[in-house]
This record gives C-alpha cells, sequence and structure tokens, in this order.
C-alpha cells in the first residue's frame, strides 16, 4: 500500500479464512501467516473475529501468532453488528474509519456491513466452496471454478465492498480500497 492512508483495523473471520481445519487439526489457511506478518509490519492492527465458543476459538487460533487477538461473538448474533464494534473495542481501535472486515462468512460479512465497515470476501473461503469438504474435492477443476464464481456473485450481492479469492490477493485488494478511501468513497 504504497501511500495509500493507513488501516485503522483489519477483523478477520477465524475459520476458513485465517485457518483452515483439515482432518481435524487446525492448520493456517494459505497466505494467513505471510498476511498478518505484512499488516503487523505496517503497524495495522488485526484481530480475529468468530460466533465459536471461547474453547473451540482458543484451539483454532492456535496456529495463529501469539501477538495477534481474537475475539468471540459472546451470543452475539449475526448479522448484528455488535461483536465488529467489540472487535474494534478490544483492539482500542480510534475509529470506524478506514476499519476493513475480511472473510467468507456471508452472517459475519452482514455484520460487518451493519457496523460500517469495509468488507472484502473470500470466495474461496464461502460455504459454497468448501476446500475440505469431499463434494469439493470429487468436482472437476471447471466444477470448483464455476462454484468460486457462484460464490463470487453472491458475496457481491450480499453487498460486500471487494472479492477475492484467497488471502495472497489481499494486499492488492487493501491497495484498491485506499484508493477509493482517498477518492472519498465510503463503505
Amino acid at each position: 500500500m504504497h501511500d495509500a492512508p493507513a488501516f485503522t483495523a483489519v477483523l478477520f473471520g477465524l475459520r476458513g479464512c485465517l485457518v483452515q481445519a483439515a482432518s481435524g487439526s487446525p492448520l493456517p489457511a494459505p497466505g494467513a501467516l505471510d498476511t498478518l506478518a505484512c499488516l503487523r509490519r505496517r503497524q495495522v492492527p488485526c484481530i480475529w473475529l468468530d460466533d465459536l465458543s471461547s474453547t473451540q476459538g482458543k484451539r483454532l487460533a492456535s496456529v495463529l501468532p501469539d501477538w495477534l487477538p481474537g475475539h468471540v461473538a459472546n451470543g452475539v448474533r449475526w448479522p448484528a453488528p455488535n461483536a465488529c464494534w467489540q472487535a474494534l473495542m478490544a483492539i482500542d481501535s480510534r475509529c470506524l474509519d478506514g476499519c476493513v472486515l475480511v472473510s467468507g462468512e456471508p452472517r459475519l460479512l452482514q455484520s460487518g456491513l451493519n457496523a460500517g465497515l469495509w468488507t472484502i470476501g473470500l470466495a474461496a473461503c464461502s460455504p459454497s466452496c468448501d476446500l475440505g469438504s469431499q463434494a469439493w474435492q470429487g468436482m472437476s477443476q471447471q466444477e470448483q471454478e464455476l462454484a468460486r464464481g457462484k460464490a463470487t456473485l453472491e458475496l457481491f450481492r450480499l453487498g460486500v465492498h471487494s472479492v477475492i479469492d484467497h488471502l495472497e490477493a489481499l494486499d492488492t485488494c487493501l491497495t484498491d480500497i485506499a484508493l477509493r478511501r482517498r477518492k472519498g468513497e465510503k463503505p
């Protein structure tokens, strides 16, 4: 993000976005650790958010850096915006302007939209593209591409501001949103 306005904070969905559960064991999602390290170097506060129990959240987040805080929705039902606001308060975010939510979970993305955040949908992490499911594994490459295309359209219909396939494309997407912000666009 060269010369782009700094982002106030980035919220991430935990399941599917930052962590994948392969054979029951959590693993960092492709690009998750590099993305988090890059944001940390830029001093952009980050936090993960999920509606799991505290124990489940801690188990999944155990594969992520120790410095990354997490926020469990504590009974707040998505798409209510409260969980996003509470997560931002947990990291002492100074304002909503410039806060971004990244997830493939439609209900969490709707929470981010309701909270007034910029939202980035991860098509490959959406429910229709469950990379670990047997149904996904049984699809041809063309069927997988069609499913990803359908997920992209569903996320745009939801109203998200940008859609990318995976976290490896996040930096380019954040640069685009920074340009939109510089032009005065609001979420």
